[in-house]
């Protein structure tokens, strides 16, 4: 019997998918913002099958001694085992530390957030941001996805009032101060072949992996590569030519 890896590396061989799609087409995309009553932002991001949800919170606490006038922001993820039977409770794996990783560094290199406007006092009390990341459903690239509703959950974000040295989460002050939409495109190799938004049999059978987050302005603000191969100069630049191109279609979706 024909393993499931086989199945996908002999598809891929023949430059074909199992849904269909061409080497650079993402799956369909849904974006639900305001999802979460009680957080100060959120985001339900549908990628083909994948479903992961974003909630953004945020509190008052003391800035790092490197940088006393700018807000923190901090990225966490939670995989839990109802979205993949390879997925398992307890602490965090290390799919889970890259995950939010890659979304951190995504927001946090591509300036995204203007930190210094979340500074209360400078050396005392800044803002500090907390994006949690839930995959409900893992139907592949959940890079992507995780990424795209943590963009999106930020820009759904409304600042609590900050009074008397409380934090009033039931009164908003006004919006997080975002100054860009970074867009993460992943792209996989499998044999001479690129195909972006991998499924997850796709992922599987991968020689490497190369996620590339972009910036409004096409710049390219963070990467992150795995997989046991390499990419030669000609498919990393074939990869940041589809991911300027596919990031600027996907950024016409974020509200």
């Amino acid at each position: 019997m024909l393993s499931r890896d086989k199945y996908f590396i002999g598809l891929a061989e023949k430059g074909k998918r199992e849904d269909g799609r061409k080497l650079e087409e993402f799956r369909g995309i849904e974006i639900h913002t305001g999802v979460i009553e009680k957080a100060e932002g959120s985001a339900l991001v549908k990628l083909g099958s994948t479903q992961i949800l974003v909630g953004i919170k945020m509190d008052v606490k003391e800035p790092f001694s490197d940088t006393p006038n700018e807000g923190v922001l901090m990225a966490g993820a939670e995989l839990s085992p109802i979205a993949s039977p390879l997925f398992e409770a307890g602490p965090p794996s290390e799919e889970s530390i890259e995950l939010a990783r890659v979304v951190d560094r995504g927001i946090r290199e591509s300036h995204a957030i203007d930190l210094e406007k979340l500074c209360i006092t400078k050396g005392e009390k800044v803002w500090v941001v907390s994006v949690d990341i839930h995959v409900l459903d893992n139907g592949g690239n959940m890079l992507d996805a995780a990424a795209l509703a943590s963009i999106a959950a930020l820009l759904d974000t409304k600042m609590p009032k900050y009074e008397d040295e409380k934090v009033i989460s039931t009164e908003k002050k006004g919006k997080l101060p975002v100054t860009c939409k970074p867009v993460a495109v992943t792209h996989i190799k499998i044999g001479n072949n690129l195909f972006v938004d991998p499924l997850a049999e796709e992922e599987n059978a991968a020689d490497a992996r190369l996620t590339v987050t972009t910036k409004d302005d096409g710049n390219i603000s963070s990467l992150q590569k795995t997989g046991s191969k390499g990419l030669s100069l000609k498919e990393i630049e074939e990869i940041f030519d589809r991911a300027i191109k596919n990031g600027k279609e996907i950024r016409k979706l974020l509200k």
